[in-house]
């Protein structure tokens, strides 16, 4: 089947994108201030972590600039930047609360666990990046570009890397655009099922089938993809090996991915949000050096559906 190019502001370059002010928010004294109000009105009152929505985290001023946001995130280049949250006046706690509450204000949280795990703490444990079942946001090395699955994710940014730990994002509608432009062969293969890995275990269900690229109706495409997962699949007894055609669409994709035409480089500094739409952008992360204990790099991971 001949693939389409994929329309909507979703597809944008580095270049293009860099000094818009589009997607960078910060936030003035009186947002400070309102959202310091509502932390500590949810943190006295008590809800669970799930039950904190925008009429518990109420933000009359900083609101409707939260709904600009997701505009942006949903329906416009897919991603945007909130500066000045101020984690430097809240405890832990209080910064989980934060974090829900301003995402909230996005879309409605979605569990990152087997059990109600609305958050994620994102610290270096040490553990080994090559062995299949480690999580991402457990270690210090690279991360390859990816998406997450659900609509959106967002990191709220407690405490950065002594260095490195810079974030990259991609248009991953560019980029399937450029393949589409230039190897049509291997766009078709995006849309043919593949192989993923769960990492829950070493049983069949943890592996499962889905397609990179999705069609929508209104002539966009919705685009999930993952490297590291596609490859730990293939330890599965039920998982094929990778067609070479396969081989070649990752190959490319990798490079293309990382030129920098594509890629957007976010320093994330201390109270920094970054909400990214999953379906648009593809996202990584560089290597960091972290800090002694107790100031290592942290951030909280929220997950987000807006449908």
């Amino acid at each position: 089947m001949a693939i389409a190019q994929a329309l909507g502001p979703g597809q944008w370059l580095a270049a293009e994108i860099g000094d818009s002010g589009t997607w960078r928010v910060a936030l003035n004294a009186e947002h400070r201030r309102e959202v310091l109000a509502a932390v500590r009105a949810v943190e006295a009152a008590g809800p669970a972590p799930r039950e904190i929505a925008p009429e518990v985290f109420p933000l009359p001023r900083l609101g409707p600039i939260l709904r600009r946001v997701r505009e942006e995130v949903v329906d416009g280049h897919g991603f945007a930047l909130l500066q000045g949250v101020p984690v430097d006046r809240m405890s832990e706690r209080q910064h989980e609360i934060a974090g829900l509450g301003l995402g909230c204000h996005i879309g409605a949280i979605v569990s990152q666990g087997p059990g109600p795990v609305p958050l994620v703490h994102v610290r270096d444990t040490g553990a080994d990046p090559s062995r299949p079942r480690t999580r991402s946001y457990q270690h210090s090395g690279r991360l390859g570009y990816h998406s997450d699955p659900t609509d959106v994710v967002a990191l709220l940014c407690l405490r950065p890397a002594k260095s490195g730990g810079l974030s990259l994002v991609v248009s991953s509608v560019a980029v399937h655009n450029e393949l589409v432009r230039t190897r049509p062969d291997l766009a078709e293969v995006l849309y043919q099922p593949w192989w993923h890995d769960r990492r829950t275990g070493e049983g069949p269900d943890s592996f499962y089938t889905k397609p990179l690229c999705t069609p929508r109706a209104d002539g966009r495409v919705s685009i999930s993809y993952g490297p590291d997962y596609i490859r730990s699949a293939q330890r599965g007894a039920c998982v094929p090996p990778l067609t070479p055609a396969q081989r070649e669409t990752m190959d490319l994709l990798d490079r293309l991915t990382n030129d920098p035409r594509f890629v957007l480089t976010m320093d994330l500094r201390e109270g920094d949000m970054q909400f990214l739409n999953n379906h648009l952008v593809l996202h990584g992360r560089t290597a960091y050096e972290d800090h002694p204990e107790p100031d290592r790099r942290h951030l909280i991971r929220l997950w987000f559906t807006t449908g």
